[in-house]
């Protein structure tokens, strides 16, 4: 069996007294779209910033394709292939959507968002952003001010400044939060297209949409990993039931 692309060995995060990730273990092989799941508080947003490095384990390991990148920052995991999209949108809603995904193109080149003037101008930058978009299905909307989308748009368009960076894997957090039911159905098809080119680590409350979407599925509780499996295996465990998932899927029935 070949290494796995991203390897979690061990991770934990205090803060104070709050025990956020408690010895975290998940193997993610390449081409994987893996889900994390849990309740609120289980810890997967601080898992998902300590492995885009915007904040660093107490303790564990993360390798990267064999590297360890456990103190890498997160600008140098960026260039190396891992790419973020936020819980929380954050666009700059008076850019055109062009305009922000060329930022993050230049931002991933190392450049500062104080130089969003020559990011609109150069063809380098342009380029890849208006291919992000068209990956994404905003290509007719980059000229629109981005305030002017709909929360569905500005989910696909953080997805676009996420693919901008020509990741390897792309780390999503909760990208179908907030979304109605059409919304989320094109953000389903739109992942499930992206899942042919990305191994992707998802973190999502939509049960039906991890159900449809995941290989395997690691379910985080109090900061502990209590099961991981494919969808069948996690379905039929019962501490994974008792624990979350007969919540969560009644609240989605």
């Amino acid at each position: 069996m070949s290494a796995p692309l991203l390897d979690i060995s061990h991770l934990a995060k205090r803060f104070g007294g709050i025990v956020a990730t408690d010895d975290v273990s998940i193997a993610i092989p390449q081409g994987e779209l893996h889900a994390l799941i849990g309740p609120n508080g289980a810890g997967k947003t601080t898992l998902i910033a300590q492995l885009s490095g915007s904040i660093f384990a107490d303790s564990g390991r993360i390798a990267f394709d064999g590297e360890d990148i456990t103190r890498l920052p997160m600008q140098k995991r960026s260039h190396i292939g891992l790419a973020r999209s936020f819980q929380i949108t954050s666009l700059f809603l008076d850019l055109s959507v062009l305009d922000n995904v060329a930022l993050a193109v230049q931002a991933h080149a190392g450049h500062s968002f104080h130089f969003w003037h020559a990011a609109r101008s150069e063809s380098d930058l342009r380029k890849p952003a208006r291919e992000a978009l068209a990956r994404v299905g905003l290509a007719g909307s980059a000229d629109r001010v981005t305030a002017a989308l709909s929360h569905g748009e500005h989910r696909l368009l953080e997805l676009a400044m996420a693919l901008a960076s020509k990741p390897r894997m792309l780390l999503l957090d909760e990208p179908m939060a907030g979304l109605g039911p059409e919304e989320s159905a094109r953000m389903v098809d739109m992942l499930r297209d992206l899942k042919r080119n990305y191994t992707i680590l998802l973190v999502e409350h939509d049960m039906e949409a991890v159900f449809a979407l995941a290989d395997r599925i690691t379910v985080l509780v109090y900061g502990r990993v209590i099961a991981t499996g494919v969808p069948a295996e996690i379905r039929a465990n019962t501490q994974v039931r008792e624990a979350y998932l007969g919540d969560a899927e009644a609240a989605h029935g």
